[in-house]
């Protein structure tokens, strides 16, 4: 995260240095994609929390029985004009009390819990969904062996290509942008490197009079003074 931060720093200073239309437009790029991988971090880390929180209340409702928690990962979704439709598949969740099968709404998110279904217990959570919904007008449905799960959509009639907000930030950061590398500071060294080499006299000034400020202010930071 530290490394993110201090490129993001970089891209900033660039940004203010730079006087091209072109240059200004691939390091905003740039920064854009920093920007949204240092929000992906913080979401990771922060998803934790809610799962927590979501399972103190339904220990107060409804014990859970001994046995263990399965996260649930597979699941198959689609929509219509009114609803986002959430498909997990668990076999024999039919057969189990309704009350053991809980939904939980928020405008922007959900979480499933299956209580006691063959002696486990059974979760999904999903935050940061694409676009708000209705919690009045959201439910479930369970028929034989899948829990249906119904978002109401609060703007009918729009289409959703994603179900959540991060799955659209990483779909769009996997849109090819010159030979950019897993690591986000290898990405950043080669868009510079793309700007200095098309660039004119002026150009190549101009960003190596940025580069040397910026590293003299980092290492100033760096080093406390």
């Amino acid at each position: 995260m530290a490394r993110l931060q201090k490129d993001l720093e970089e891209v900033k200073v660039l940004l203010e240095k730079s006087t091209r239309k072109r240059v200004r437009d691939t390091l905003s790029s740039e920064k854009s994609k920093i920007e949204i991988e240092i929000k992906n971090k913080m979401q990771q880390k922060s998803q934790k929390k809610p799962e927590l929180d979501n399972e103190k209340p339904a220990a107060v409702v409804a014990p859970l029985t001994t046995g263990y928690t399965v996260k649930i990962s597979n699941y198959g979704w689609d929509q219509s004009d009114k609803f986002v439709k959430i498909y997990i598949t668990l076999t024999g969740v039919h057969q189990v009390p309704t009350e053991n099968v809980q939904v939980h709404f928020t405008e922007r998110s959900f979480d499933l819990l299956v209580k006691n279904l063959n002696g486990k217990n059974y979760s999904m959570i999903v935050n940061n969904l694409l676009k708000p919904i209705s919690v009045e007008s959201s439910s479930k449905k369970v028929k034989t062996d899948t829990v249906i799960i119904l978002c109401r959509k609060k703007a009918e009639n729009t289409r959703w290509d994603y179900l959540t907000q991060v799955e659209k930030e990483c779909k769009e950061k996997e849109k090819p942008s010159y030979d950019t590398e897993t690591d986000p500071s290898e990405g950043l060294m080669n868009v510079l490197k793309k700007i200095y080499e098309d660039g004119d006299d002026d150009m190549k000034r101009t960003i190596n009079k940025a580069w040397v400020e910026s590293r003299e202010k980092q290492a100033r930071e760096d080093t406390g003074f």
